[in-house]
């Protein structure tokens, strides 16, 4: 299998601010904050899977919404990027009252 072409720093760097982006706005959702995370590093899932600590199957899981992380494993995946985890209001079309909008 060919090696894949690493990320350039200025398309890591972009991938990282894109990721503080959505948690900032509260669009964070683990499945895909997995994936971000992972991409941030330029790593395979096997990479990002040893760097913390975890096998490739649970970092699938993870980017898959599929895992059941401890929230120990969610703080040491958020620490590098200077996230932590907490809870965070719901957008205001959920707010108490609110209808949810058809679909």
């Amino acid at each position: 299998m060919p090696r894949r072409k690493p990320p350039s720093r200025e398309a890591l760097l972009e991938a990282r601010h894109a990721l503080l982006r959505m948690a900032e706005g509260g669009e964070l959702a683990w499945a895909e904050g997995g994936r971000a995370m992972r991409r941030c590093f330029g790593m395979t899932q096997a990479e990002f899977g040893r760097s913390f600590g975890l096998t490739t199957r649970q970092v699938s899981q993870l980017e898959t919404g599929a895992a059941n992380p401890t929230v120990a494993t969610l703080e040491r995946l958020a620490r590098p990027f200077g996230l932590t985890v907490g809870l965070i209001p719901e957008p205001p079309a959920r707010e108490l009252g609110a209808k949810e909008p058809e679909r």
